[in-house]
This record gives structure tokens, C-alpha cells and sequence, in this order.
């Protein structure tokens, strides 16, 4: 290791995935024990190997605390700009039965443990990430966001995960361009000061942020926006003149009101839309929507013929509907000018039921699609098999449809329709998978 140039040295000591590893290095040799201090970056993680050693009676006197090795890599790094602290995810399942004690050993965003190393490293940090300890941070009130404001003066990026948080004290970061909380408690006015204190943020993620109950998110920097609401009812407020992309999941809200002209690409997941406002702009291009009822939510959009692609899917998913309010039509009648369309396995589900009722009508955006991609459910092929010949029928500029097969389906019955599917639409570019609930779509064949 020694003959190697330091700058390579350097170079791999900065990629190591844990920087539990780096303070071993330290007691390897004095190169990696000098050039350790150089790192850019530090990524400090507990695993349950290590969490159950430091309890276990035969083990925990030997096993070094993991707040203290945290604290030994970055008190002598001299370089850092990127520092990650946090518990594995597989500590999530620690439940508070299984604590014995009111400890705080993997209380992360404990003021007086970030007071010890945060001060020392602060200026020259530009990206932040702490995932917090649960069951030890949950009923803690942390004011880490009031240190993190006041030493971090050129973060960049910054995440929390798994706490509670104070804006007590909370100072303005003019340089915060992303900020991520993930599983965090605020409530309404916290969200508020957030806004104010980070004004110029472009990238948005709140995950699961519970204590949320009339929520408004006003930033005229954001371009990216991920919002995961657990908690209802709600009305949900964004108004970010420059907000491109949006991810919106919610359960039951009493209203959206997005104010948001440059909003092109949409992806809005919730259970029940009978009773909610929608305000939409009308630049939207992409659109994604899963709901219960997706039909009620095409109404919503008043530009639906802004739209070029759409991805849709149905929560109901796992038995056969003889009579749906959802088809092909009534999508063509809200969105004339698709390109491009995308059926997740409920919203094929309930085309197909519509067209065991009725066929298929047409209508005048079926002339303009040009791709399709449909997650299949067979419940009799020969029905499946007529819808797919009907879609493209109707469809006459339809090249390229991708079609994906339930796993479960037999292999003899699979190779049937691929095989009737090509012999009956030469002109199209087939292309062939695999869904699994819970799994990522595989692709078999791609061509014609």
C-alpha cells in the first residue's frame, strides 16, 4: 500500500462506505494514519452487528462507543466538506420494549453531542446528513437545526432523518439549495420559519413529517419538490413560481392549492379525491396519478390538454371489477393529446373491465398515441388478447407497445399471446416483461 502514489491512497480512503473502516486504517500503517486526516468526507454508520455487541453483557465492555469514534474522525480531519452520520435501517425495527433504559448512546441529534464536534468542522461543511435513532430521539426535542444554522454558514445540502425538531433559534442559510426530513415532527408554524430561514432552496423532500395540519410551502427558488403527507385531513399550500417537478402522496386531503405556473411534471398519489380542490398549471407535460378513484381526479385538471404523458394506476389490484367507472374513453375525453400513456395492474384492470362491458369507442386523441405501456392482469386471455388488438386498432400512429406480463402467469400461456401479438401487428416494436408486486420490472425482449 505504501508504493502506491498518496494522491490514489487518498482517492480510496475517500470511497470507503463506512468510515469506521478509516479509523482502522489510522492503526495500519503512518501513511494511511496521515493521509486519514485528508479525507473530504466522512460516513459514520451503526449497523445492528454493532448495536447488539454494545448491549450484549459478553460484549458491550469491548466494542468503542460509536458517539466517540464519530468524534475522533472528524475533530482531526482538516479537509471536510461532506459528513453523514446515522443508524442502519435495520434498527428501525427496535422497538421501545426492547430499550432497557432511557439511554442517548445513538441520540444523533442530541444538542450537546452535535456541540462537540459541530463547531470544529462547521465552516467549511457543504453537506450534512444525520439519521437519528427513533426510539431515542422521538420524545427529545432537538435544536440541532439552531447549530447547524449557526457554524454551517456554506451548506449546500442538507438531511435529517427519525427526530423531532426545534426551529428555536433557527438562523437564515442563504446557501441551502436542498434540504431533506425524512420521518421528522414540525408543526405548522415550524414549516413557516423553514421557509423563511431557507429561501434558497431549488430541491424539497418531506418525508413522512408528521405534526403537520394546514401546511404551506412558499420558496421562489424550488425546482424539485417530494412531499409524502401520513397524517389527515389537510389542505396542502405550494406556491413556487419556479417548481418544475412534483411528488405529492397524500391520504384523504380537503384541498391542494398549488400555485405553481412552471410545474411540468406531476406525480400525485392519494386515496380519495371526492371532496378536494385542485388548482393545476397549465404547462403541465407529465402527469402520474394513483387513487381509488381516478376518474374523479380527471375533472380536477381543467388544461388536460396540456398533457402529452400520462402514467395512471388504481389501487385496486387483486380481483376483477365487472363494472368500473375508468376507460380508455373517459381518458381520451379529459387528456385528447397524450403521446405517450403508462397503466399500472389496477388501472389495466379496470380498462379492461369497461371493455368487457362496452368495446372500445373511439376517440379523436386515439389517432395521436404513439407509445404504450401497460402492467397486463389476465384474468381470461382471450379478452386480454381482444383489448390489446382493440387498443391498437383504434390507435393507428400505436409503433411501440411494451407490455408486461404477470410473474405468476404460466410460461405457455406468456409465449401465446407475445407470439399471437407479433403475428397480428407486424408494424409495431414489441417489447416484453416481467411485474412482481414489490419488485422492479424486468424486461425479456426488446424489439420487433
Amino acid at each position: 500500500m505504501d508504493d502506491l502514489p498518496l494522491p490514489l491512497i487518498l482517492e480510496i480512503l475517500s470511497r470507503l462506505t463506512d468510515s469506521a473502516d478509516l479509523a482502522r486504517c489510522r492503526l495500519a500503517s503512518k501513511t494511511l494514519n496521515a493521509l486519514s486526516y485528508e479525507v473530504g468526507s466522512i460516513n459514520h454508520l451503526c449497523s445492528m452487528s454493532r448495536y447488539l455487541k454494545s448491549r450484549s453483557p459478553e460484549t458491550k465492555l469491548h466494542v468503542t462507543p460509536f458517539k466517540t469514534i464519530f468524534k475522533d474522525l472528524v475533530s482531526r480531519s482538516r479537509f471536510l466538506e461532506s459528513v453523514s452520520i446515522g443508524v442502519d435501517k435495520s434498527l428501525s425495527g427496535v422497538s421501545f420494549d426492547d430499550l432497557e433504559d432511557e439511554s442517548n448512546d445513538l441520540y444523533l441529534t442530541d444538542f450537546r453531542f452535535m456541540k462537540e464536534w459541530l463547531p470544529i468542522i462547521g465552516e467549511g461543511l457543504r453537506s450534512l446528513s444525520i439519521s437519528d435513532f427513533w426510539v431515542q430521539s422521538c420524545w427529545r426535542r432537538s435544536e440541532a437545526l439552531s447549530l447547524i444554522s449557526s457554524y454551517c454558514l456554506s451548506l449546500i445540502k442538507l438531511e435529517i432523518k427519525n427526530a423531532w425538531l426545534s426551529v428555536d433559534g433557527l438562523c437564515p442559510m442563504p446557501t441551502l439549495t436542498s434540504l431533506t426530513l425524512e420521518f421528522v415532527r414540525l408543526d405548522d408554524e415550524d414549516l413557516s420559519k423553514i421557509n423563511n430561514c431557507f429561501p434558497s432552496l431549488r430541491d424539497l423532500n418531506l418525508i413522512g413529517v408528521g405534526g403537520l395540519r394546514e401546511p404551506k410551502i412558499h420558496l421562489l427558488h424550488l425546482r424539485t419538490c417530494q412531499w409524502s403527507v401520513s397524517n389527515a385531513p389537510l389542505s396542502l399550500t405550494i406556491s413556487a413560481p419556479n417548481l418544475v417537478i412534483l411528488k405529492l402522496n397524500c391520504i384523504k386531503p380537503r384541498s391542494i392549492l398549488l400555485e405553481t405556473p412552471s410545474l411540468s411534471d406531476f406525480y400525485l398519489s392519494l386515496e380519495n379525491a371526492d371532496e378536494f380542490k385542485l388548482t393545476i398549471s397549465p404547462s403541465l407535460k407529465c402527469l402520474q396519478l394513483e387513487s381509488f378513484n381516478l376518474v374523479s381526479l380527471f375533472s380536477m385538471f381543467n388544461y388536460g390538454e396540456t398533457i402529452e404523458k400520462l402514467t395512471l394506476d388504481s389501487f385496486r389490484r387483486t380481483e376483477f371489477v365487472e363494472v368500473t367507472n375508468f376507460s380508455l374513453e373517459k381518458l381520451f375525453d379529459s387528456f385528447p393529446n397524450l403521446s405517450n400513456i403508462s397503466l399500472g395492474p389496477g388501472a389495466w384492470s379496470d380498462a379492461e373491465a369497461s371493455f368487457r362491458t362496452g368495446g372500445l369507442n373511439d376517440r379523436t386523441g386515439m389517432k395521436a398515441l404513439k407509445e404504450f405501456v401497460a402492467h397486463l392482469v389476465i384474468y381470461e386471455f382471450e379478452f386480454t388478447l381482444l383489448f390489446i388488438f382493440s387498443i391498437l386498432d383504434k390507435c393507428p400512429k400505436l409503433l411501440d407497445m411494451s407490455l408486461l406480463i404477470p410473474h405468476e402467469v404460466d410460461s405457455y400461456v406468456a409465449s401465446n399471446l407475445m407470439s399471437r401479438c407479433r403475428d397480428e401487428f407486424s408494424r409495431v416494436r414489441w417489447r416484453w416483461g416481467i411485474w412482481k408486486e414489490g419488485t422492479e420490472d424486468t424486461w425479456i425482449f426488446d424489439g420487433i
